[in-house]
């Protein structure tokens, strides 16, 4: 009803806008032309040129736009629409004219004059209620008072907009005051009736002068390192810093197509951008075909199985011991997809090679991602045998059934910790790819995928300084020293997803995952992302290196023996495989390791079978003795 009558009120405005402009081009021949006018002729005019300009307005749908919130194109599709029934007016009065010998015709340029004068009325008639609205005198006093006062960096076209939009909105909770841009043409000018200010270090005074409260970086594409430079430098003002851009989605959400003032978090302070693996012809790879992933409640398994859900599999297999993860993912998706994804969730463990049949023989599955894995280093130096049961036996079984019921392609989830390990759960890791990569005359394609640190993955540091923050401290870390290489979710997921697509002869794809990052940058950019001062606010402990921890992953992308593939981030490594005989006499050794520790906690003897069945398996003593001259360190420091 009330747009109804909105729309009724600028018609009956729009009406005697036309009329007027009508009345005074009549009046003003009156007096141009000193001599008897045929008023007959205007009224003709008016009814037929202001017919035409309400028929094309409706017919672009001029008065379905919202005018308070107008824009140039909105305003651009007035002056089409009155153009052109300006322009047939014109015609059709000509040509009556000319059939019916009697002159209504009251000259072409007058007639386009008017046309103009109507439009231009209209269009302020529409930019004023624009600007009124925008100033709001409706607002409450106390409501404007309340307003926080921000400036945002970028005065370019995402800044304005934000801006126009702060403006606009009655109910916002900003009051935008200034833009700061490092553009000297727009230094000194105004964007939105706000000055622009340079970004330099008189700003900071600037920003006292207003008082500005909050910054709000509203700077499209911005990149890991230029995000971390922005929070650094606006942190300095002591005002909060916000982001102008798209949610984040690390959950595996399809994302939004609409800007939001959100909060920095960690993974905008990565030290390089995101990077998309996935691509098309990927998604086409998987499409109609049947999936199954191990381990597909957890961190990167629900991520795998949401990016595949948008591939279109014939169907989609969860696999996964823990039942309420499972559930979790279960539920988002049929949420999402409904009945439009064939879905099946089955509960049992990799150990269980009787259940693995049955899932495998029932589902018949084309692609496997084997995702299902023990992962916590320190939990497995204690319970080794576990991580050996789960990770070593558990990959054992599972590729014996995709042998078994001929899975066209089996795709391992492995880490950097693999590399030259110093922990039961990096060599677990290292065996099973051993494992995989010993099936060469297998009619399965068996592929394995390296990477590193997962951000925001369950037991990973985010997580941690997350809940020691908002506790109130300390934050807590092994050593001042360590690195790490990081990837977000949905990259760690797509890279998996890319590799499954490209694999055909049993590769170990490796990713080149950028500059490693100091877990205690990382710490000190946590606090501050919370509002708070490292070292004053919130205290960084050191508590020492855990058991096999070692003070840096090694980079995944050092041997020379890698090959490039189609994506410039993706890697191939050919590793020598062993052969079958080879690799089943090192699980015969851990096999019995394991049965003869049967009723102890933590056996040494165990420990001392995996370094005899990985012989890269060193002590993290040796490898941080060297850990400083070493280039993943150097890197770190640069």
């Amino acid at each position: 009803m009330i747009l109804r009558k909105r729309k009724l009120t600028l018609l009956l405005v729009d009406l005697a806008i036309i009329v007027a402009t009508y009345v005074v081009a009549f009046v003003l021949s009156l007096i141009v032309d000193n001599g008897p006018v045929d008023p007959l002729r205007y009224l003709f005019n008016f009814l037929i040129t202001g017919g035409l300009m309400f028929v094309f307005r409706i017919i672009l749908k001029v008065y379905r736009n919202v005018w308070r919130y107008a824009n140039a194109r909105t305003y651009l599709e007035m002056v089409t629409a009155d153009a052109a029934g300006g322009i047939v007016a014109v015609f059709a009065t000509y040509l009556l004219s000319f059939l019916a010998h009697w002159n209504v015709f009251i000259g072409g340029w007058e007639s386009v004059s008017v046309v103009a004068v109507a439009n231009c009325a209209t269009l302020l008639s529409r930019f004023t209620y624009q600007q009124l609205y925008k100033r709001g005198s409706d607002v409450s006093s106390e409501k404007k008072d309340s307003r926080i006062n921000v400036a945002i960096v970028g005065a370019g076209r995402v800044g304005a907009l934000l801006a126009e939009e702060l403006l606009c909105y009655k109910g916002s909770f900003y009051r935008p005051v200034c833009f700061i841009d490092n553009s000297e043409a727009k230094v000194g000018n105004n964007v939105s009736g706000l000055p622009v200010y340079a970004e330099d270090e008189s700003v900071f005074d600037k920003l006292r002068e207003f008082p500005v409260q909050e910054i709000i970086i509203a700077i499209p594409q911005l990149s890991g390192e230029r995000a971390q430079a922005a929070f650094e430098y606006y942190a300095r003002s002591g005002c909060k810093v916000k982001l102008y851009d798209f949610p984040r989605h690390d959950s595996g959400s399809d994302g939004a197509e609409k800007r939001v003032i959100r909060e920095f978090n960690i993974e905008d302070l990565l030290f390089r951008s995101s990077i998309n693996v996935a691509d098309a012809a990927c998604a086409d790879f998987y499409k109609g075909k049947c999936v199954l992933v191990t381990g597909g409640g957890g961190s990167i398994g629900s991520e795998l199985v949401r990016q595949i859900a948008k591939c279109e599999p014939k169907k989609l297999v969860i696999f996964d011991i823990y039942e309420n993860n499972a559930y979790d993912i279960q539920q988002e998706l049929v949420r999402r997809y409904g009945k439009s994804l064939d879905l099946a969730v089955e509960i049992g463990s990799v150990r269980d090679r009787a259940r693995l049949d049955a899932v495998f023989a029932a589902y018949k599955p084309n692609i496997v991602f084997h995702a299902a894995a023990h992962k916590h280093v320190p939990l497995m130096e204690h319970s080794n045998c576990e991580a050996i049961k789960n990770n070593v036996f558990g990959t054992y079984n599972t590729a014996d059934m995709a042998e078994k019921h001929g899975v066209e392609k089996f795709i391992l989830i492995s880490t950097d910790k693999a590399v030259n390990p110093t922990n039961v759960m990096g060599a677990s890791k290292r065996m099973c790819e051993l494992v995989i990569q010993c099936r060469t005359d297998s009619s399965t394609v068996f592929s394995a995928v390296r990477f590193g640190n997962v951000l925001g993955s369950n037991g990973s540091v985010i997580p941690l300084f997350k809940r020691q923050i908002a506790a109130g401290g300390p934050v807590t870390i092994t050593d001042s020293r360590i690195i790490r290489y990081f990837m977000t979710i949905p990259e760690a997921a797509g890279l998996v997803i890319q590799a499954g697509a490209m694999a055909h002869d049993g590769e170990l794809f490796v990713l080149d995952m950028g500059k490693p990052v100091k877990i205690y940058d990382l710490a000190e950019n946590m606090i501050k992302l919370s509002g708070l001062r490292p070292h004053e606010d919130i205290k960084i402990v050191e508590m020492g290196l855990r058991p096999g921890e070692k003070l840096y992953e090694e980079l995944l992308i050092k041997t020379e023996e890698l090959v490039k593939t189609d994506n410039d981030l993706i890697f191939i490594e050919h590793d020598a495989p062993l052969t079958r005989e080879a690799v089943d006499e090192k699980l015969a050794l851990l096999s019995a390791a394991v049965k003869a520790a049967e009723g102890q906690i933590a056996a040494q003897s165990v420990t001392d079978a995996m370094k005899a069945a990985v012989p890269t398996f060193r002590s993290p003593e040796e490898i941080n003795s060297k850990a400083e001259k070493s280039d993943e360190m150097k890197a770190a420091t640069v």
